[in-house]
């Protein structure tokens, strides 16, 4: 599947709800947000739809996001879904680590090749702050178990101001190299000014290399992040709605008045 810029759309990135277990304070107010309606929120068998379209247009990467997917009633079932289909080569799952020690070994099980993991300093008191109530050892024992349950790689997600020179930075790189994990430097990004960067140690953020679709919690396909448009599952159909998407992909992003990295899967 290639987009009108000759750019091959083979990643799909999938929000499975909008709910999270923290408040980063670059991510959400501390007051929290409205939620969506139980029933706009996608079934697993609605998603799996979405799914079957993608891998039939040739998508064969998915990375389940939230919110925070782990709040997910039954993720683990949906993870296995998504797992039996042969197409889908490279199966992730990105996650503030709250939960992850209980759901390594089993989302492992379920069929997860890799995970990333949110992790912005090292210093306990100051994640608690950034999180507004967050466990930094809980998200130290969710690394440590993903490792063990065989989850590969194992990638961790640290948000900057401006350099991976920053001192919290260098702390978690240090951390990352003495287990031997990918760490990735995520500037702060703006969707209303559409301020964003090239992901440190990834691809994210490159306009002109760019492969994903992203799927809302609530059924929309997003061609891209930094951008309004959205074509709604349930009133196109899935396979309609990811052509729609392909075909009308920007060739960069520009602003995002109306969405949230909370509700898009960042």
């Amino acid at each position: 599947m290639f987009d009108s810029y000759n750019r091959r759309i083979n990643y799909l990135r999938i929000s499975v709800t909008d709910r999270c277990n923290l408040r980063c304070t670059y991510c959400m107010p501390a007051e929290g947000i409205a939620m969506m309606q139980h029933s706009d929120i996608l079934t697993f068998e609605e998603i799996i739809e979405v799914v079957d379209a993608a891998i039939a247009l040739g998508v064969d990467k998915i990375r389940l996001t939230g919110g925070e997917p782990l709040v997910r009633k039954g993720i683990t079932n949906l993870v296995q879904m998504i797992a039996s289909k042969p197409a889908i080569h490279d199966l992730g799952m990105t996650t503030n680590g709250q939960l992850l020690e209980q759901f390594a070994q089993p989302l492992k099980e379920a069929g997860l090749h890799r995970i990333n993991i949110s992790l912005d300093t090292m210093n306990a008191e100051k994640y608690h702050q950034i999180t507004r109530g967050g466990d930094i050892k809980k998200v130290l024992n969710g690394i440590d178990a993903s490792i063990k349950a065989g989850l590969s790689p194992v990638k961790i997600n640290c948000v900057i101001s401006k350099s991976p020179s920053e001192p919290d930075a260098l702390d978690v790189a240090e951390y990352g190299r003495k287990l031997g994990l990918k760490v990735r430097f995520i500037r702060q990004m703006d969707l209303e000014k559409g301020e964003f960067y090239i992901v440190d140690g990834g691809s994210g953020g490159d306009c002109s290399t760019c492969n994903r679709l992203r799927l809302t919690a609530n059924g929309m396909i997003k061609p891209c992040l930094f951008n309004d448009m959205e074509y709604n599952v349930r009133e196109h159909g899935a396979a309609e709605a990811l052509k729609l998407a392909m075909g009308n992909k920007p060739s960069c992003g520009t602003i995002n008045k109306h969405g949230e990295f909370y509700n898009i899967g960042g």
